[in-house]
């Protein structure tokens, strides 16, 4: 499972598919294609052939936040959402794109203690998945080069060999 911040206004909002539309969805599903998680590198919109294979897309709040950037509250308001997928999906191993996304999972698993975020740290939920960090995949950090392809697909292996050990 791939846990991000929440969809942006001018790309899942419009196509249909959290993380579709924009740059950052560009970077990701690339990545998860280069990964063997999807069976094409792109996506444009709902009804473009994509499919995932042992993966699923989600974020942390499931409405576009107000300049793109959402607030704790909404976290919370959203988290029965994010409880219900994890808890039917089962997931072994959650990728958690940027704090704000491993901060939602952390709590979602009340995780405690809970490693300080970073690229590439990894916690283990007892009884439960691990959640392997990313920096996300958002303009400000690909552009920036705080995030590179080798990196993100690092931490998408790695994702792919824990769930694979379980």
């Amino acid at each position: 499972m791939i846990v991000g911040l929440a969809p942006a206004a001018h790309g899942a909002n419009r196509t249909g598919r959290v993380f579709t539309g924009d740059r950052s969805g560009d970077w990701l599903f690339a990545a998860l294609h280069r990964a063997g998680l999807a069976n094409q590198p792109t996506s444009e919109h709902a009804g473009d052939g994509l499919r995932l294979r042992r993966a699923w897309v989600t974020a942390a709040v499931k409405c576009a936040p107000p300049a793109n950037r959402p607030e704790p509250a909404e976290r919370d308001a959203c988290a029965p959402y994010l409880d219900t997928e994890l808890a039917t999906l089962s997931p072994r191993a959650v990728v958690c794109l940027g704090a704000f996304g491993y901060d939602a999972a952390a709590r979602a698993y009340a995780l405690r203690p809970r490693p300080r975020f970073g690229h590439g740290v990894e916690a283990v939920v007892p009884d439960g998945p691990t959640l392997v960090c990313s920096y996300h995949p958002s303009q400000q950090n690909t552009f920036t080069g705080r995030l590179t392809e080798p990196m993100l697909d690092a931490v998408l292996a790695r994702a792919v060999a824990v769930a694979d050990v379980c």
